[in-house]
């Protein structure tokens, strides 16, 4: 058995905290959960710290004088340090959406809000500036980003008249060239740090580099990162990185939340994306004058257990250690790969070497649909993931409509990736397929 970061006692330590995964599917067979990358499972002192807070503090925060919102609002606000910590900021950095999706939404309808009159009056003229995006100019994203980090950026360039413009993957799932995209037209990169699909961990600091070269905004989706990795050099001071994305469902946290880390100065230069309540400063007939970051960004009565819920799941991957939880992946990431080299028919996309992924192995049966594969693992109790996980640009580029993908956690054993090769071995025997 391959020697993992965590010891065995730990390892059942770790899965008794995630309810979860003591149940049984299809027909009582034992779950095999692989499938962290599109939700990861949730251990007890997550549920715990929601229910807690539903029973002892629920009250809108920042707005009732009574003790159950101040209590509401101290729980809110702890929580907000607490990921500020976690990612290596300030309070007022951290603004909480619904989703990553929707964080990148706020960047991006921010964006196309500066170009009306009157948005950016008042603001820091060189942040503004930055925030400018018309015609002429050019969005830069990658060709293995998720739907998520692309379709937003599609629709700027359309509402703003810029072009997108894309750096493309190898057969192996690797980032092409700055250069190939990039140039003194670039306002800006989105750039996901690692794939959701072939997992390849990208090494972002030649792409940032030649971005702030021509002053462009980075915007770094780091949604199957964030649950794996220390990520605190994204926010570091010197990073060259204006904005850092993730969600929580898939950080052990709950649904319905997500985060933005964003520069300051960019924050309090940028027009709001959702207006109402909270957000406001003064507000008169004639209009409206709007709170400074992070309020201005989080309109409406906000997400205040899912914020407690979600301090709870960091604090839990604190308290193994960052470093141990990488090199936990990294080894279930070998060993898979190691299983998998020894079946010819079965091939893996992306990156080999575990080294250069997080997270998950993507992979094709030969002759064999993904979907057909899925049911069959699902029959023996396995979940994974299968078709184009919201990232079909990639497929395209990597020759395949499809694919299976199997990601981990920090639960996840090589007990269930054997479980998973033997799932397949019979995926093989039903079909047919020539070994």
């Amino acid at each position: 058995m391959l020697s993992l970061a965590f010891s065995v006692g730990e390892s059942a330590q770790i899965r008794a905290d995630f309810p979860i995964l003591a149940r049984t599917v299809r027909d009582e067979k034992p779950l095999v959960y692989l499938d962290s990358g599109a939700t990861s499972q949730k251990p007890t002192v997550v549920l715990e710290a929601e229910r807690e807070f539903y029973t002892q503090h629920n009250a809108a925060v920042h707005r009732g004088a009574h003790q159950l919102a101040e209590e509401a609002t101290e729980a809110f606000e702890d929580a907000r340090a607490t990921i500020a910590a976690f990612l290596g900021g300030n309070s007022d950095e951290i603004v909480f959406t619904k989703n990553g999706t929707e964080a990148i939404n706020l960047i991006a309808y921010a964006v196309s809000n500066a170009a009306f009159p009157g948005s950016v009056d008042g603001a820091d003229p060189a942040a503004a500036a930055r925030l400018s995006v018309g015609p002429g100019d050019e969005i830069v994203v990658t060709e293995m980003e998720h739907h998520a980090n692309l379709v937003p950026w599609q629709e700027l360039a359309r509402r703003t008249g810029a072009t997108l413009k894309w750096i493309s993957i190898d057969e192996d799932g690797r980032l092409g060239a700055p250069e190939s995209a990039i140039s003194d037209r670039t306002k800006i990169l989105a750039i996901t740090h690692v794939s959701n699909v072939v997992g390849t961990r990208n090494d972002l600091a030649p792409y940032v580099a030649a971005a702030k070269a021509n002053n462009a905004i980075v915007v770094v989706d780091a949604c199957q990162s964030v649950p794996h990795l220390d990520v605190t050099d994204l926010t570091a001071a010197d990073s060259g990185i204006d904005f850092v994305i993730f969600t929580g469902h898939k950080v052990l946290g709950p649904s319905g939340i997500g985060v933005l880390w964003g520069r300051t100065e960019l924050l309090a230069a940028m027009p709001p994306f959702l207006t109402g309540g909270s957000m406001i400063e003064v507000v008169k007939m004639e209009g409206s004058t709007y709170a400074p970051p992070p309020q201005r960004f989080e309109a409406g009565v906000p997400v205040a257990a899912q914020a407690v819920g979600l301090a709870a799941a960091v604090k839990y991957l604190q308290g193994w250690g960052m470093d141990r939880v990488h090199a936990h992946d990294e080894a279930l990431t070998a060993y898979a790969l190691e299983q998998m080299a020894t079946r010819p028919w079965l091939k893996v996309l992306g990156p080999r070497d575990a080294a250069e992924r997080v997270g998950s192995v993507a992979f094709v049966v030969e002759g064999v649909h993904p979907h057909d594969v899925g049911q069959i693992l699902d029959d023996d109790g396995i979940a994974v993931r299968t078709g184009h996980h919201c990232a079909w640009p990639l497929h395209r580029a990597l020759g395949v409509p499809s694919s299976t993908r199997a990601s981990f956690g920090i639960y996840t054993t090589t007990a269930e990736i054997d479980a998973m090769m033997k799932s397949l071995d019979r995926v093989v025997e039903i079909f047919g397929v020539n070994s």
